[in-house]
Order: structure tokens, then C-alpha cells, then sequence
């Protein structure tokens, strides 16, 4: 693992990205997704040592400026442009690490796989997560050996397509405090 991981509070940029969102919180791109992306990713980073704080910003943030469900090919951008201005703010990243979140964003949806072990493993927890509208994630499109592991695989698709405990946002973020959150919509 390189550099130190930040810590932030969750539950503030949870409320946070829930006044802030303009799509529906219980879309395919909103608050679920991210839930399942941030397992996935974690997961991921247990076996490559990934930065943790890198990823879990990543699961919240990456998809947090779409405009729309379908095709929002400056989402990426938007998300990345938002991030630099909630450093210090909600989260406090050390500048190395600020850049990889912000370009992890940014390029998250241009299907590209060379990148820092880091960003590679952000891309490949939101990839696992695409079975949930219908494609199921293709290990020739992953970046990393630990995404590619079959059992690892097969979680997130089940995960995804809702056959375990994720099929709302109340219950994939209990962990995040969401009783505390959604009192505040």
C-alpha cells in the first residue's frame, strides 16, 4: 500500500451527496451502486493492498455528477472537478492521493485498464457492479488479478442483480449511519 490512508466522516458526506444528487437515490446509478462498488473495491484491495480511503471515496463520488441514466460521457468529469473542491472540506486526502481519486473519476467509465494499482481497483469495483443492468462483467476487461477471482466475480454479480441484501440503499449502507442520513430529507 502506498502513502498514508485519510480518514473522513462518512455519514456527513453521505448527507452530503444525498441533498446534492439529481437523479433518483434508488436508480441504478445512485446510492445502491455505490454501496456495492465500495464492497467490491474493499474486497479487492484486502488481496492487492490497494488504498482503502482511495477506493471507498471512489465507490461515493465516481457516479455522483451523472445528469442522467443513460449515456453521460462528462459525468466522469464533473465527478472529478467536484472532488478537488471537497478536499479540506469533507474528506482530506495528501495531494498524491487526491490525484489518483480525481483521474480514477474522471476516466472511470472510458474503458481504460492501465493505470496505478490503486485506480485499477476502483475501475474494476464499479465493472463488477455491472451485471445490475444486464451485462455481466467480463474478466478480459478487468485490470486486476484479485477482480478476476471466480469467487470474488460471482459475489459482486450476485450482489449486483440484487439476490442478496443490496437491493436498496437503506440496507447496503446501514454501516454508513442511513437512519441518521435520510432523517435529514
Amino acid at each position: 500500500m502506498d502513502g498514508v490512508e485519510s480518514s473522513f466522516d462518512r455519514g456527513r458526506l453521505l448527507r452530503f451527496l444525498r441533498k446534492e444528487f439529481r437523479l433518483d437515490w434508488y436508480g441504478v446509478h445512485g446510492a445502491a451502486h455505490w454501496a456495492r462498488v465500495r464492497l467490491n473495491g474493499l474486497a479487492i484491495a484486502e488481496v492487492n493492498g490497494a488504498r482503502r480511503d482511495i477506493v471507498e471515496l471512489f465507490a461515493w463520488l465516481h457516479d455522483c455528477r451523472r445528469r442522467h441514466e443513460g449515456r453521460d460521457r462528462e459525468h466522469g468529469a464533473r465527478a472529478a472537478d467536484l472532488i478537488a473542491g471537497l478536499n479540506g472540506e469533507l474528506f482530506e486526502l495528501d495531494p498524491t492521493g487526491l490525484e489518483k481519486l480525481v483521474y480514477a473519476c474522471r476516466h472511470h467509465s472510458d474503458g481504460l485498464s492501465d493505470a496505478d494499482l490503486t485506480i485499477q481497483t476502483c475501475w474494476d469495483a464499479d465493472r463488477l457492479d455491472l451485471a445490475r443492468i444486464g451485462i455481466w462483467p467480463d474478466p478480459a476487461r478487468l485490470c486486476t488479478d484479485a477482480a478476476r477471482c471466480p469467487d470474488l466475480m460471482e459475489q459482486a454479480i450476485w450482489r449486483s442483480i440484487g439476490e442478496g441484501d443490496f437491493e436498496t440503499p437503506a440496507v447496503a449502507i446501514s454501516a454508513w449511519s442511513w437512519r441518521e442520513a435520510e432523517a435529514q430529507f
